[in-house]
Protein backbone atom coordinates (compact mmCIF):
# COMPACT_ATOMS: atom_id res chain seq x y z
CA UNK A 1 0.00 0.00 0.00
CA UNK A 2 1.24 3.46 -0.90
CA UNK A 3 1.97 5.95 1.84
CA UNK A 4 -0.27 9.05 1.60
CA UNK A 5 1.39 12.17 0.27
CA UNK A 6 -0.27 14.35 2.91
CA UNK A 7 0.34 14.15 6.66
CA UNK A 8 -2.46 12.36 8.60
CA UNK A 9 -3.90 15.64 9.93
CA UNK A 10 -4.50 16.86 6.37
CA UNK A 11 -6.31 13.72 5.19
CA UNK A 12 -10.11 13.49 5.23
CA UNK A 13 -11.60 11.56 8.14
CA UNK A 14 -12.18 7.85 7.49
CA UNK A 15 -15.88 8.18 8.42
CA UNK A 16 -18.22 11.06 7.62
CA UNK A 17 -20.17 12.49 10.50
CA UNK A 18 -23.57 14.15 10.57
CA UNK A 19 -21.77 17.50 10.83
CA UNK A 20 -19.78 16.69 7.68
CA UNK A 21 -23.03 16.06 5.81
CA UNK A 22 -24.57 19.30 7.08
CA UNK A 23 -21.51 21.27 6.01
CA UNK A 24 -21.58 19.65 2.55
CA UNK A 25 -25.27 20.56 2.16
CA UNK A 26 -24.56 24.14 3.21
CA UNK A 27 -21.73 24.30 0.70
CA UNK A 28 -24.00 23.01 -2.10
CA UNK A 29 -26.76 25.46 -1.15
CA UNK A 30 -24.31 28.37 -1.20
CA UNK A 31 -22.76 27.28 -4.51
CA UNK A 32 -26.23 26.96 -6.08
CA UNK A 33 -27.26 30.39 -4.82
CA UNK A 34 -24.07 32.05 -6.04
CA UNK A 35 -24.22 30.17 -9.35
CA UNK A 36 -27.80 31.30 -10.00
CA UNK A 37 -26.96 34.90 -9.13
CA UNK A 38 -23.98 34.85 -11.51
CA UNK A 39 -26.20 33.86 -14.46
CA UNK A 40 -27.81 36.34 -16.84
CA UNK A 41 -31.61 36.82 -16.80
CA UNK A 42 -32.24 34.41 -19.68
CA UNK A 43 -30.29 31.61 -17.99
CA UNK A 44 -31.99 32.33 -14.66
CA UNK A 45 -35.39 32.09 -16.36
CA UNK A 46 -34.45 28.79 -17.98
CA UNK A 47 -33.22 27.37 -14.68
CA UNK A 48 -36.38 28.53 -12.90
CA UNK A 49 -38.41 26.31 -15.26
CA UNK A 50 -36.40 23.24 -14.20
CA UNK A 51 -35.42 21.35 -11.10
CA UNK A 52 -31.67 21.79 -10.79
CA UNK A 53 -28.87 21.34 -8.30
CA UNK A 54 -25.10 21.30 -8.09
CA UNK A 55 -23.88 18.03 -6.60
CA UNK A 56 -20.46 18.09 -4.96
CA UNK A 57 -20.58 14.41 -3.92
CA UNK A 58 -20.09 13.34 -7.50
CA UNK A 59 -16.63 13.51 -8.99
CA UNK A 60 -16.31 15.88 -10.70
CA UNK A 61 -18.82 18.42 -9.38
CA UNK A 62 -21.98 18.14 -11.47
CA UNK A 63 -24.70 20.59 -12.44
CA UNK A 64 -27.82 18.41 -12.72
CA UNK A 65 -30.85 19.81 -14.55
CA UNK A 66 -34.22 18.05 -14.83
CA UNK A 67 -36.35 19.65 -17.56
CA UNK A 68 -40.13 19.68 -17.35
CA UNK A 69 -40.82 19.77 -21.10
CA UNK A 70 -38.98 19.25 -24.38
CA UNK A 71 -38.97 22.94 -25.30
CA UNK A 72 -37.13 23.83 -22.09
CA UNK A 73 -34.82 20.85 -22.62
CA UNK A 74 -33.74 22.19 -26.03
CA UNK A 75 -33.34 25.72 -24.69
CA UNK A 76 -31.14 24.39 -21.88
CA UNK A 77 -29.02 22.41 -24.36
CA UNK A 78 -28.61 25.47 -26.57
CA UNK A 79 -27.51 27.45 -23.51
CA UNK A 80 -24.83 24.94 -22.41
CA UNK A 81 -21.89 27.22 -23.26
CA UNK A 82 -23.27 29.91 -20.92
CA UNK A 83 -24.15 27.35 -18.21
CA UNK A 84 -20.68 25.84 -18.45
CA UNK A 85 -18.94 29.20 -18.45
CA UNK A 86 -20.60 30.14 -15.18
CA UNK A 87 -19.99 26.72 -13.63
CA UNK A 88 -16.30 26.95 -14.49
CA UNK A 89 -15.99 29.77 -11.96
CA UNK A 90 -17.06 27.42 -9.16
CA UNK A 91 -15.22 24.22 -10.08
CA UNK A 92 -12.04 23.61 -12.05
CA UNK A 93 -13.37 20.32 -13.35
CA UNK A 94 -17.10 19.85 -13.63
CA UNK A 95 -19.78 18.40 -15.84
CA UNK A 96 -23.37 19.13 -16.75
CA UNK A 97 -26.09 16.47 -16.89
CA UNK A 98 -29.41 17.47 -18.48
CA UNK A 99 -32.44 15.20 -18.14
CA UNK A 100 -35.30 15.45 -20.63
CA UNK A 101 -38.87 15.00 -19.35
CA UNK A 102 -39.65 11.51 -18.04
CA UNK A 103 -39.93 8.96 -20.82
CA UNK A 104 -38.47 11.29 -23.46
CA UNK A 105 -34.96 9.86 -23.72
CA UNK A 106 -31.67 9.51 -21.97
CA UNK A 107 -29.91 12.36 -20.18
CA UNK A 108 -27.29 14.40 -22.01
CA UNK A 109 -24.01 14.71 -20.15
CA UNK A 110 -20.85 16.62 -20.97
CA UNK A 111 -17.72 17.78 -19.21
CA UNK A 112 -16.94 21.49 -19.27
CA UNK A 113 -13.87 20.90 -21.41
CA UNK A 114 -16.06 19.16 -24.03
CA UNK A 115 -18.56 22.00 -24.50
CA UNK A 116 -16.32 23.75 -27.02
CA UNK A 117 -16.75 20.77 -29.36
CA UNK A 118 -20.55 21.21 -29.32
CA UNK A 119 -20.62 24.97 -30.00
CA UNK A 120 -21.50 24.51 -33.68
CA UNK A 121 -24.21 22.00 -32.74
CA UNK A 122 -25.84 24.39 -30.24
Amino acid sequence: MKKPFLPPDDLPPPNHTFTDELLRRQLEYTICKQYYQSCDRITQTLLSHCHWEIDTKLAPTTLIIHCTDMETYWYILSNLPQLGGRLEKFANRAKIRVFPPAGKGAPFETRLDEIQFYKDWF
